[in-house]
């Protein structure tokens, strides 16, 4: 195989995947994830079950990918929105906006915020992704005065998670969610 072949491959392996995330993240919405068979996201994506076990191995694995990917990109976009912020309200009021925003856009992600936690290897992601994220915003805490940073960023994590689902259940904003949040980072 040539080089270009190979990138080529690479390119239309990873558009396949990509494919299949965005065909769970809108089967999500519609079906939850309890619903989210194998069956129906080949369907939904127009590709085969052996295309989606050579890129995921198990529904399981999938669970976990498409929690990631939809939280990569989350991250990818506050981190461009609060690069040139310092440290302290606005920054941590620029994020979470975003994170609330992001999520009422993808409204399959209801799913993923609420079921996701019964799969034991989504819910370590979970974890895992909410204590990167408050590690994020300690220093925001910090520069606020907060005498317990990293709880207080342990904290608002959880409560725009909780937002989002509040939003989500309203299908759009909710100015007093939002309000109280900006109460909470002072």
């Amino acid at each position: 195989m040539s080089p270009q072949q190979a990138v080529t491959r690479k390119a239309a392996a990873a558009a396949t995947r990509t494919k299949l995330i965005d065909s769970g993240l809108r089967l999500a919405e519609r079906t939850g994830l309890t619903g989210l068979s194998v069956n129906l996201l080949v369907d939904e994506a127009g590709v085969s079950k052996g295309t989606f076990f050579h890129h995921f191995g198990d529904r399981a694995s999938y669970l976990l990918a498409l929690h990631r990917e939809f939280h990569d990109r989350i991250a990818e976009h506050i981190d461009q929105t609060i690069s040139d912020l310092p440290p302290g309200r606005e920054r941590l009021l620029a994020g979470a906006t975003v994170y609330l925003d992001m999520c009422l856009q993808q409204r399959g992600i209801r799913a993923l915020l609420l079921e996701a936690r019964a799969e034991p290897a989504v819910a370590q992601e979970i974890t895992r992704r909410n204590a990167e994220f408050a590690h994020r915003c300690e220093p925001d805490f910090a520069a606020l005065g907060r005498r317990h940073p990293l709880e207080s960023a342990q904290l608002a994590v959880a409560m725009t998670a909780e937002a989002a689902l509040i939003e989500l259940a309203s299908g759009s904003q909710v100015r007093a969610v939002r309000a109280a949040l900006e109460e909470f980072f002072g």
